[in-house]
């Protein structure tokens, strides 16, 4: 009996708390929920360029010294041409050794040193001059051109408020003039990454290795190559889009 009369009361508390919990969990009342997407697109103002150096010889030091003034060079010529020095990154130079190992100097024939650079233009007619100039020395080799917007954050932004004025138009619509919109209680935002050109770099880097193999025959590092046109196109415009679900309030 004595153990009937203590579930009965373990029961009734724990239906209590269930009742209790319940009624916690309340569905938002005299809401209005919407979705809407929204875009930004502008003219992108920024130009990365992409360099690689690199040098081979049987002394280390030589071909150290070879891809070290190289990148130097690139650096003076983005100076020349307006660039601050902030606008110029320059990686480490690694060293990888070639070739067959020889046993009797105990060191390996040749040794490769090579590096990276990034130059970050705003002036598009500068591109041109920066990419011609830099593979003048055979050791320098253009790797890639991208185009971006300086700003990602401040466009992400303005997609994302078009994105809340478009949603804030269709519960006006909505609703008609039978209730009153009132402030947004919810929301939840999704913005897609910024979509950028792929096509003038595929096509620059095409006419650089064009220009390289056509050149491929001329032997010693230091020969001038040939300048190529750049690509006869205009960038794309940069958009970015943002998705948005708002809850709002009616009044």
């Amino acid at each position: 009996m004595r153990r009937t009369v203590i579930l009965m009361i373990l029961l009734f508390v724990c239906s209590g708390n269930v009742s209790a919990q319940a009624q916690d969990v309340k569905v938002p009342a005299d809401t209005l929920t919407i979705q809407a997407e929204g875009t930004y697109e502008t003219d992108p103002d920024l130009a990365k360029l992409n360099f690689q150096v690199s040098a081979q010889d049987k002394e280390l030091r030589k071909a150290y010294d070879q891809a070290a003034r190289a990148m130097q060079r690139i650096v003076q010529l983005a100076e020349r041409n307006g660039l601050a020095k902030a606008d110029a990154s320059l990686g480490a130079l690694t060293v990888v050794p070639t070739g067959s190992y020889d046993e009797k100097k105990q060191r390996s024939r040749s040794y490769r040193v090579s590096g990276n650079i990034t130059l970050r233009v705003r002036d598009f007619a500068k591109i041109g001059p920066l990419m011609d100039e830099s593979i003048q020395d055979g050791i320098t080799e253009f790797r890639s051109l991208i185009y971006t917007l300086e700003d990602e954050e401040g466009a992400k932004q303005k997609a994302v408020a078009e994105a809340m004025r478009r949603a804030e138009a269709r519960a006006r619509a909505a609703l008609g003039n039978s209730r009153k919109l009132g402030p947004v209680r919810y929301v939840t935002v999704d913005v897609k990454q910024l979509v950028g050109i792929v096509r003038l770099e595929q096509q620059a880097q095409y006419a650089v290795t064009e220009t390289i193999t056509a050149s491929s025959s001329d032997s010693g590092i230091g020969r001038k190559a040939p300048s190529f046109p750049l690509p006869s196109v205009t960038p794309d415009k940069m958009s970015v889009s943002a998705s948005v679900q708002c809850v709002f309030q009616l009044q």
